[in-house]
Protein backbone atom coordinates (compact mmCIF):
# COMPACT_ATOMS: atom_id res chain seq x y z
CA UNK A 1 0.00 0.00 0.00
CA UNK A 2 1.20 3.45 -0.89
CA UNK A 3 0.51 6.83 0.76
CA UNK A 4 0.10 8.60 -2.62
CA UNK A 5 -3.65 9.22 -2.33
CA UNK A 6 -3.15 10.63 1.17
CA UNK A 7 -0.29 12.89 0.08
CA UNK A 8 -2.36 14.11 -2.88
CA UNK A 9 -5.31 14.87 -0.59
CA UNK A 10 -3.04 16.85 1.72
CA UNK A 11 -1.47 18.70 -1.24
CA UNK A 12 -4.91 20.13 -2.12
CA UNK A 13 -4.68 22.27 1.03
CA UNK A 14 -1.01 22.61 2.02
CA UNK A 15 2.42 22.08 0.49
CA UNK A 16 4.78 19.72 2.31
CA UNK A 17 8.50 19.47 1.66
CA UNK A 18 10.04 16.05 0.99
CA UNK A 19 11.35 16.00 4.57
CA UNK A 20 7.92 16.86 5.99
CA UNK A 21 6.33 14.14 3.85
CA UNK A 22 8.85 11.62 5.17
CA UNK A 23 8.08 12.63 8.78
CA UNK A 24 4.40 11.98 8.09
CA UNK A 25 4.99 8.70 6.24
CA UNK A 26 7.14 7.44 9.13
CA UNK A 27 4.13 7.36 11.49
CA UNK A 28 1.54 5.92 9.10
CA UNK A 29 0.13 2.43 9.57
CA UNK A 30 -1.44 0.61 6.63
CA UNK A 31 -4.22 -1.91 7.11
CA UNK A 32 -6.53 -4.04 4.99
CA UNK A 33 -10.07 -4.29 6.29
CA UNK A 34 -12.57 -6.99 5.36
CA UNK A 35 -16.15 -6.16 4.41
CA UNK A 36 -18.26 -5.64 7.57
CA UNK A 37 -15.14 -5.65 9.80
CA UNK A 38 -15.36 -3.20 12.69
CA UNK A 39 -12.66 -0.64 13.36
CA UNK A 40 -14.57 0.84 16.31
CA UNK A 41 -17.71 -0.03 18.21
CA UNK A 42 -19.79 2.01 20.62
CA UNK A 43 -17.85 2.36 23.88
CA UNK A 44 -14.39 2.17 22.28
CA UNK A 45 -12.04 5.11 22.69
CA UNK A 46 -10.92 6.40 19.30
CA UNK A 47 -7.14 6.72 19.17
CA UNK A 48 -6.56 7.09 15.41
CA UNK A 49 -7.41 9.24 12.45
CA UNK A 50 -8.49 7.00 9.57
CA UNK A 51 -7.93 7.77 5.89
CA UNK A 52 -9.54 5.49 3.30
CA UNK A 53 -7.22 4.68 0.42
CA UNK A 54 -9.43 2.00 -1.17
CA UNK A 55 -12.98 0.80 -0.59
CA UNK A 56 -15.48 2.46 1.71
CA UNK A 57 -16.12 2.79 5.47
CA UNK A 58 -19.14 4.13 7.30
CA UNK A 59 -19.85 5.56 10.74
CA UNK A 60 -23.19 5.08 12.44
CA UNK A 61 -25.07 4.82 15.71
CA UNK A 62 -27.71 2.32 16.72
CA UNK A 63 -30.75 3.58 18.62
CA UNK A 64 -32.58 1.82 21.46
CA UNK A 65 -34.92 0.15 18.93
CA UNK A 66 -31.98 -1.33 17.01
CA UNK A 67 -32.19 1.05 14.04
CA UNK A 68 -28.97 2.23 12.41
CA UNK A 69 -28.45 5.94 11.76
CA UNK A 70 -25.56 6.46 9.34
CA UNK A 71 -23.64 9.68 9.86
CA UNK A 72 -21.05 9.29 7.14
CA UNK A 73 -19.77 7.16 4.32
CA UNK A 74 -16.05 7.47 3.60
CA UNK A 75 -15.07 6.30 0.12
CA UNK A 76 -11.45 6.38 -1.09
CA UNK A 77 -9.86 9.76 -0.40
CA UNK A 78 -12.02 10.55 2.64
CA UNK A 79 -11.29 10.68 6.38
CA UNK A 80 -13.48 9.11 9.05
CA UNK A 81 -13.47 8.86 12.85
CA UNK A 82 -15.54 9.32 15.98
CA UNK A 83 -14.53 12.97 16.37
CA UNK A 84 -15.94 13.41 19.87
CA UNK A 85 -14.10 10.36 21.13
CA UNK A 86 -10.79 11.20 19.48
CA UNK A 87 -10.88 14.76 20.83
CA UNK A 88 -12.06 13.98 24.37
CA UNK A 89 -10.53 10.49 24.67
CA UNK A 90 -13.85 9.35 26.16
CA UNK A 91 -15.76 6.22 25.08
CA UNK A 92 -17.29 6.75 21.64
CA UNK A 93 -20.89 6.50 20.55
CA UNK A 94 -20.25 5.42 16.97
CA UNK A 95 -19.60 2.23 15.11
CA UNK A 96 -17.14 2.38 12.21
CA UNK A 97 -17.00 -0.58 9.85
CA UNK A 98 -16.12 -1.44 6.27
CA UNK A 99 -18.83 -1.33 3.64
CA UNK A 100 -16.48 -3.06 1.18
CA UNK A 101 -13.07 -4.71 1.27
CA UNK A 102 -10.98 -1.65 2.07
CA UNK A 103 -7.48 -0.38 2.61
CA UNK A 104 -6.91 2.32 5.18
CA UNK A 105 -4.13 4.48 6.54
CA UNK A 106 -4.06 5.09 10.29
CA UNK A 107 -2.38 7.88 12.21
CA UNK A 108 -2.25 7.51 15.98
CA UNK A 109 -3.53 10.55 17.89
CA UNK A 110 -0.27 10.68 19.86
CA UNK A 111 1.78 10.73 16.63
CA UNK A 112 -0.49 13.39 15.19
CA UNK A 113 0.08 15.61 18.23
CA UNK A 114 3.85 15.28 17.75
CA UNK A 115 3.53 16.05 14.04
CA UNK A 116 1.64 19.25 14.82
CA UNK A 117 4.80 20.49 16.55
CA UNK A 118 7.32 19.04 14.08
CA UNK A 119 5.34 20.00 10.96
CA UNK A 120 3.03 22.91 11.88
CA UNK A 121 1.49 22.89 8.37
CA UNK A 122 -0.21 19.60 9.27
CA UNK A 123 -2.03 21.29 12.13
CA UNK A 124 -3.35 23.79 9.56
CA UNK A 125 -4.38 20.91 7.27
CA UNK A 126 -6.33 19.13 10.01
CA UNK A 127 -7.93 22.44 11.08
CA UNK A 128 -9.16 22.89 7.51
CA UNK A 129 -10.55 19.32 7.55
CA UNK A 130 -12.29 19.95 10.88
CA UNK A 131 -13.82 23.20 9.63
CA UNK A 132 -15.05 21.54 6.43
CA UNK A 133 -16.46 18.65 8.45
CA UNK A 134 -18.30 21.00 10.82
CA UNK A 135 -19.78 22.96 7.90
CA UNK A 136 -20.88 19.73 6.20
CA UNK A 137 -22.55 18.35 9.33
CA UNK A 138 -24.30 21.66 9.98
CA UNK A 139 -25.62 21.69 6.40
CA UNK A 140 -26.75 18.06 6.71
CA UNK A 141 -28.56 18.79 9.99
CA UNK A 142 -30.44 21.67 8.39
CA UNK A 143 -31.30 19.44 5.41
CA UNK A 144 -32.61 16.71 7.74
CA UNK A 145 -34.82 19.24 9.52
CA UNK A 146 -36.15 21.04 6.47
CA UNK A 147 -36.02 18.85 3.35
CA UNK A 148 -38.29 16.07 2.18
CA UNK A 149 -37.01 12.50 2.00
CA UNK A 150 -36.75 12.78 -1.81
CA UNK A 151 -34.69 15.96 -1.53
CA UNK A 152 -32.40 14.28 1.04
CA UNK A 153 -32.04 11.30 -1.30
CA UNK A 154 -31.13 13.60 -4.20
CA UNK A 155 -28.53 15.32 -2.00
CA UNK A 156 -27.11 11.91 -1.11
CA UNK A 157 -26.77 11.09 -4.82
CA UNK A 158 -24.87 14.34 -5.38
CA UNK A 159 -22.63 13.88 -2.33
CA UNK A 160 -21.83 10.20 -2.95
CA UNK A 161 -22.20 9.65 -6.73
CA UNK A 162 -19.76 6.73 -6.74
CA UNK A 163 -21.69 4.89 -4.02
CA UNK A 164 -25.34 5.19 -5.01
CA UNK A 165 -25.30 2.14 -7.30
CA UNK A 166 -23.19 -0.01 -4.95
CA UNK A 167 -24.80 0.46 -1.55
CA UNK A 168 -27.68 -1.61 -0.24
CA UNK A 169 -30.90 0.43 -0.09
CA UNK A 170 -31.00 -0.28 3.65
CA UNK A 171 -27.81 1.77 4.15
CA UNK A 172 -28.99 4.61 1.91
CA UNK A 173 -32.25 4.71 3.88
CA UNK A 174 -30.34 4.80 7.19
CA UNK A 175 -28.31 7.76 5.91
CA UNK A 176 -31.29 9.84 4.75
CA UNK A 177 -33.38 8.96 7.80
CA UNK A 178 -36.17 6.78 6.41
CA UNK A 179 -37.04 3.10 6.53
CA UNK A 180 -35.90 0.87 3.64
CA UNK A 181 -39.57 0.23 2.80
CA UNK A 182 -40.30 3.97 2.55
CA UNK A 183 -37.23 4.50 0.35
CA UNK A 184 -38.26 1.65 -1.96
CA UNK A 185 -41.80 3.03 -2.35
CA UNK A 186 -40.45 6.54 -2.93
CA UNK A 187 -38.00 5.37 -5.61
CA UNK A 188 -40.69 3.33 -7.34
CA UNK A 189 -42.74 6.53 -7.79
CA UNK A 190 -39.89 8.33 -9.58
CA UNK A 191 -40.28 8.11 -13.37
CA UNK A 192 -37.51 6.10 -15.05
CA UNK A 193 -34.87 8.17 -16.84
CA UNK A 194 -34.81 7.71 -20.59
Amino acid sequence: MQPDLLLNAIAKHISLTQDEQQQLIAVLAFKKVKKKQFLYQEGDISKQAIFVSKGCLRSYSIDKNGFEHILQFAPAGWWISDMRSIITQQPGTLYIDAVDESEIILIQKTDLEKLYTAVPKLERFFRILAENSLATYQHRLIDNLSLSALERYNNFCVRYPSLIENLPQKQVAAYIGVTPEFLSKMLNKIPAKK
